[in-house]
């Protein structure tokens, strides 16, 4: 049976519509077949791409901060980072310590941008006094931490006295190439905790004798 068709103008009007559709898909046939490949590619390289890696909470500002800022909570936001590449030293646990330098908003707060805990945090009845103990190898078998005596020698005398008993070590500066160099100074720098009444003593003793260690 042949085709029919419809005369009427509706009839017309939408064999004419298809014939523009068809026109206009054999016109454009190529940016169809650019744009079809372009989804493909786009498709090709999601579906090949590793899935997301671990993150970290990492603590940031939540505002511009100022050099010398006690951080309170308000002050820090928790951002997660991939964890590859989360910086190093984010202290989770910075409320309550004071900022060193400016921070900017966002900013990565780190160990390196707080100021360090006083030496004497552990002894508030204690002060830090830095004393030199004349023999060097002597010092470098000390830690922090430790319990040493403090004694000191007269060589003219030929006399030695406790000045300090169970004093804690609080830092062992590392020594220069140049220590001492222009000023006579041998030995090795000990910073100590020592009692307030114990200064007069222990730095009299280190201006006139030399000073020496017991260990604990």
């Amino acid at each position: 049976m042949p085709a029919t068709t419809d005369p009427s103008p509706a009839g017309d009007r939408r064999a004419r519509a298809r014939r523009a559709v068809r026109r206009t898909l054999l016109a454009r046939r190529r940016s169809v077949a650019a744009l079809c490949g372009a989804v493909a590619v786009v498709a090709a390289v999601h579906a090949a791409r590793p899935a997301a890696g671990p993150t970290v909470s990492v603590t940031v500002a939540a505002h511009d901060l100022t050099s010398g800022t006690v951080l309170a909570p308000g002050d820090l936001r928790l951002r997660r980072y991939p964890a590859d590449v989360a910086p190093v030293g984010s202290d989770i646990r910075a409320v309550g310590r004071t900022l060193a330098a400016p921070v900017r908003e966002g900013e990565p707060v780190t160990d390196l941008r707080l100021v360090t805990p006083s030496l004497v945090a552990g002894y508030p009845d204690r002060v830090a006094l830095p004393v030199r103990i004349a023999d060097g190898d002597a010092v470098g078998l000390l830690r922090a931490g430790d319990h040493i005596d403090l004694v000191a020698a007269d060589p003219r005398r030929g006399s030695a006295a406790y000045v300090a008993i169970d004093v804690p070590i609080l830092a062992l500066p590392a020594p220069t190439d140049h220590e001492g160099a222009g000023a006579g100074l041998t030995g090795r720098l000990v910073v100590v905790a020592a009692l307030p009444s114990e200064v007069d003593q222990i730095a009299g003793a280190a201006a006139t004798d030399l000073l020496s260690v017991a260990i604990h």
